[in-house]
């Protein structure tokens, strides 16, 4: 009896050097991740919205994106992907930033990336980066049914649907916030180390002054606060972390 193989999953890259892109592409698909590459930022959103403006229906499972781009900043790029409505807009999205600019990092987490990866990078670190972001949104699949959703006052965390609801209105995250802040509230009223919520969420160390993790947690509060400047949710422990408070409104 013969056996399927097993389906592999589909990135769009968008990438104008031909030669990287072909050779993360290849990397990629050796370790079961299927690549389209786009050489510029309009056929990259093009494959987004394949016909009358329309999202696609059935978007990649992630975009690997370049901040260097010919006909657009990356950083568009990635504020159009985030406005686009149902599952494109959802699409996780890896940057790919110049090494040594911290600041299109932080600019690019506050507008909806997910991770970035500086260049030059070792496609090794790129492909296990990917396989983080991807196991983080898969990871709703193999909860309990009695542990799916959680309440804390009118917050609803849905790990199942990876949705938000305050006082019943939507909030947007992206997925690797989502999961920042389900590891606060799995673990409510326990004081958090930046470096143990990075390794947690991430899996893998917290770099050196790296801010991003103050970046995720300023939109968090943006999205779940009722005024984020004095936050009653997510509690900042000088000097040591964060704690997700067990009693709220």
């Amino acid at each position: 009896m013969s056996t399927q193989p097993p389906q592999m999953h589909q990135l769009l890259m968008i990438e104008d050097d031909a030669r990287l892109a072909q050779m993360v592409s290849e990397y990629l698909a050796n370790n079961g991740l299927q690549v389209s590459h786009a050489g510029d930022a309009r056929s990259g959103l093009e494959q987004l919205l394949p016909g009358d403006g329309l999202p696609a229906s059935d978007p990649p499972e992630l975009v690997i994106l370049d901040l260097m781009l010919p006909d657009m900043d990356g950083l568009e790029v990635c504020r159009r992907i985030r406005s686009l409505p149902g599952p494109a807009g959802q699409v996780p999205v890896l940057m790919l930033t110049a090494k040594g600019d911290p600041m299109d990092r932080i600019i690019g987490l506050e507008i909806g990336a997910d991770d970035y990866l500086p260049k030059p990078f070792e496609p090794r670190e790129l492909l296990a980066r990917i396989r983080a972001i991807l196991r983080r949104r898969g990871s709703g699949d193999s909860e309990p049914a009695s542990s799916a959703c959680m309440r804390f006052g009118s917050l609803e965390i849905d790990r199942d649907a990876r949705t938000i609801t305050v006082a019943g209105q939507l909030r947007e995250l992206t997925s690797y916030q989502f999961d920042l802040l389900v590891t606060l509230a799995e673990r409510a009223g326990r004081v958090l180390t930046r470096d143990q919520i990075m390794e947690a969420v991430r899996g893998r160390e917290l770099e050196a002054f790296d801010r991003s993790i103050d970046v995720h947690m300023g939109r968090i509060r943006a999205a779940i606060e009722s005024d984020p400047k004095t936050p009653k949710r997510i509690l900042t422990v000088r000097g040591v972390g964060y704690v997700f408070a067990k009693q709220q409104d």
